[in-house]
């Protein structure tokens, strides 16, 4: 079972970006992200209500709900959508894949959480990752797009990492991740509905069955089941080991990428993945402590 939820998670939010390139084009971004959470938020709070499980968290945690509605369920995602419009949705994933070494940065700012030696070394694993993915465009000099892109994928993945912070405050303060969910996503999309109404974006309807079903896996597949199966991984075998999902999520995106928007490789790329990669993985090895000297003299 474990296994089963692992592998759907990655293959979920790993399938997600290129569902989001689909919906590029005559429906604006703010209006597509609206859906996404309005639809899922109804799927997720109907369920609750229906199954009696439904409860109103207390005035305190209201703020801290709405904090994790933006970042998490709003603004990161217009960001990330805006940002497939201009760089392969692969390497979108693969800026996202940072969010751990953003959670170590955030985590020892707003939490007090060390950060050790290891979360440094996968940092600088991860940054020079992303420098060889994009090395053949920085040889030819980063055009304002490909720049554009990279800013709000990065914009993004800041966002989605103060978004966690804000949930992990929620859960330790008693608040159950998936009412947390299902609230925050109910304010993010009033939030998202505020902001078409306020910049007078208009409300276009999905233009083709493509955009409808790209849009149904989006909020089903994609938020609703992903999160179920990835809160169900960490119920079952903690946070850290169901957070190796993540690792692998770029893997999954730029291998779609290369199959339906001609992404292309390069030694430099590949490499880079590998680097990547291997920086997020040593964001989660487990490294058993050495015994200190008077545990192994009375071992011996």
């Amino acid at each position: 079972m474990n296994a089963l939820l692992f592998a759907a998670t990655v293959l979920i939010w790993g399938t997600t970006w290129i569902a989001i390139t689909v919906e590029l084009g005559p429906v604006p971004v703010l209006v597509s992200v609206l859906y996404r959470f309005a639809l899922a938020a109804a799927i997720l709070l109907g369920g609750l209500a229906l199954t009696g499980r439904l409860t109103v968290p207390a005035l305190r945690h209201q703020p801290f709900l709405v904090a994790q509605a933006l970042c998490l369920f709003c603004c990161n995602f217009l960001c990330f959508y805006a940002a497939t419009g201009f760089i392969p949705s692969g390497l979108v994933s693969v800026v996202f894949s940072l969010a751990t070494l953003f959670n170590a940065v955030n985590g020892r700012i707003l939490f007090g959480t060390p950060i050790t030696g290891r979360v440094a070394l996968a940092a600088l694993l991860g940054f020079t990752g992303l420098v060889l993915l994009f090395a053949r465009e920085l040889s030819a000099g980063l055009d304002a797009g490909t720049l554009k892109g990279l800013g709000l994928a990065t914009l993004g993945t800041l966002l989605f990492s103060l978004g966690n912070m804000a949930s992990r405050r929620n859960s330790a303060a008693g608040v159950p991740p998936l009412q947390a969910n299902a609230w925050s996503m109910g304010y993010g999309a009033l939030v998202l509905l505020g902001l078409v109404a306020g910049t007078g974006t208009p409300l276009v309807a999905p233009p083709d069955t493509a955009y409808l079903l790209a849009l149904l896996y989006l909020a089903v597949i994609g938020t609703v089941v992903g999160f179920t199966a990835y809160l169900s991984l960490v119920a079952r075998i903690g946070p850290a080991q169901a957070a190796y999902a993540t690792v692998l999520f770029p893997v999954v995106a730029l291998a779609l990428s290369t199959l339906f928007e001609g992404y292309r490789w390069h030694w430099t790329g590949l490499l880079g993945l590998a680097v990547a990669l291997c920086g997020n993985g040593l964001m989660f090895l487990e490294i058993p402590a050495r015994p200190r000297p008077r545990e192994q003299s009375e071992a011996i």
